[in-house]
């Protein structure tokens, strides 16, 4: 693996959680996290309804070690960005995905810090947003998202729902409606599909979670 493409962006302190944090998070194990999923069902009929193709370029913010990079790549994309926080999570996506890896590219770096140098046709948020618990931090996701696409791109996103848990992994986290969610992109974003996802955790307990998408 490129050490350069690995190590791109500064990891630095987060209103969502240090990379400490996350690291710590990700070194106890898949069971330990309530967000792990063997599959992503939800994110793949997500960017079905919004007609996502093998040649979009997607960007997976705060991918950590999600298997939605696996699938991706079983789709056949061949423009696939993971972005997160945590160096421990991303080299847990690697480990897993083996000679595959190298097809991805991949990015260490906090997301309200980040400053894209390129555009996707596609963005997948599952959970990232929710931490963003203050207006300056909102601000500067959706700098970062403008700055990460063009007319015509897609958000798809997910957070816990209003009847949701209030905190996860040790952090407050918002929760929205669709149209709450709505409200916070504002005119610039149009929602386009919208869904609802009992997420059951390792150790049983079900999460409910808010997913919307949006076309620019």
């Amino acid at each position: 693996m490129d050490a350069e493409r690995l190590h791109n962006g500064a990891v630095a302190n987060s209103v969502a959680g240090t990379a400490e944090h996350w690291d710590e998070a990700y070194g106890h194990g898949d069971s330990t996290r309530g967000w792990y999923q063997t599959r992503p069902a939800a994110s793949l009929r997500m960017l079905d309804r919004c007609s996502v193709t093998p040649e979009a370029g997607v960007i997976d913010v705060g991918g950590g070690a999600s298997t939605l990079v696996d699938a991706l790549l079983a789709r056949g994309h061949t423009d696939v960005t993971v972005l997160d926080i945590s160096a421990a999570a991303l080299a847990i996506a690697q480990r897993r995905l083996e000679a595959n890896a190298i097809r991805v590219e991949w990015q260490v770096v906090d997301l309200v810090q980040w400053q894209p140098e390129r555009t996707y046709g596609v963005w997948h948020d599952r959970a990232v947003f929710h931490f963003l618990t203050t207006a300056h931090a909102r601000h500067r996701y959706f700098q970062a998202l403008r700055d990460a696409t063009g007319p015509g791109a897609v958000a798809v996103i997910a957070t816990f729902a209003p009847d949701g848990p209030e905190q996860c992994s040790g952090l407050p986290v918002a929760r929205y409606s669709p149209s709450e969610l709505a409200a916070q992109f504002g005119s610039r974003w149009k929602i386009i599909a919208e869904d609802r996802e009992e997420h059951t955790t390792p150790a049983g307990a079900v999460q409910p979670f808010t997913w919307a998408a949006f076309r620019r």
